[in-house]
């Protein structure tokens, strides 16, 4: 199928859009190479440059790369997806067993490295779950989601923090659908208190094994109602 000229407007974005769709539907299939940006241009009715930039985008989505002295070839017919939105596609306890792995190493370094501002920011959050148990189900998980957080930026590794936050859109609404549907504060409205409170004990405590079991066991429970047909 011959490319069609294209209309002035925002040129880049409509020759890159206009590559992405012969690629996805074959006309270049992987493996293939690429027309030269001079064959390009004159195809598209654009410039050298626009196509340049259209060319850098579809590197950038991962769809084709530039190989030195050889040229451009298609090494994918769909772009990759960004993180964030892979996690929001993806099935809640999966995401959840990942959070797990890293909120438990980062726990351990948090015992290693917090410092009496973080252990304050722990005892502020600790506070402020217990008395979001007098609102609803959203506040309590924001609250919760809150202290773990805290002890996650008690680690001072950005990386992690980073990772974290990411994974926090993907478990929230799963979480509070979750308490909703199992009813798990109708009979406790603080649910899990007990062993929060532990864990802040043994984070200040500087006790990593403790710290890590707790939080591995307290993890675990709410992994298994995940999971739960």
């Amino acid at each position: 199928m011959p490319l069609a000229t294209l209309r002035p407007s925002p040129l880049v974005e409509q020759a890159a859009q206009r590559l992405r769709e012969e690629i996805a539907a074959g006309h270049w299939p992987v493996g293939a190479k690429l027309p030269g940006e001079t064959t390009l241009a004159k195809t598209l009715g654009v410039g050298r440059s626009t196509v340049r930039e259209a060319l850098r985008a579809l590197a950038g989505a991962g769809l084709i790369q530039a190989r030195q002295g050889a040229g451009v070839f298609v090494i994918a017919t769909e772009p990759a997806e960004d993180w964030s939105v892979r996690l929001r596609r993806a099935a809640v306890a999966d995401v959840y067993e990942v959070r797990m792995l890293v909120e438990v190493q980062a726990t351990r370094l948090a015992t290693q490295r917090r410092t009496e501002a973080d252990l304050d920011a722990l005892d502020a959050a600790l506070e402020a779950r217990r008395a979001a148990a007098d609102g609803d189900d959203a506040a309590f998980v924001d609250a919760d989601i809150a202290l773990h957080s805290a002890v996650v930026a008690a680690a001072h590794n950005p990386v992690l923090s980073d990772l974290f936050a990411e994974f926090v859109p993907a478990l929230r609404q799963g979480l509070i659908d979750l308490v909703e549907l199992l009813g798990l504060r109708e009979h406790d409205p603080n649910p899990g208190d007990d062993s929060h409170a532990a864990l802040v004990r043994a984070i200040a405590g500087g006790d990593a094994d403790a710290a890590a079991a707790v939080l591995q066991a307290e993890l675990e429970q709410t992994l298994a109602h995940l999971r739960r047909p």
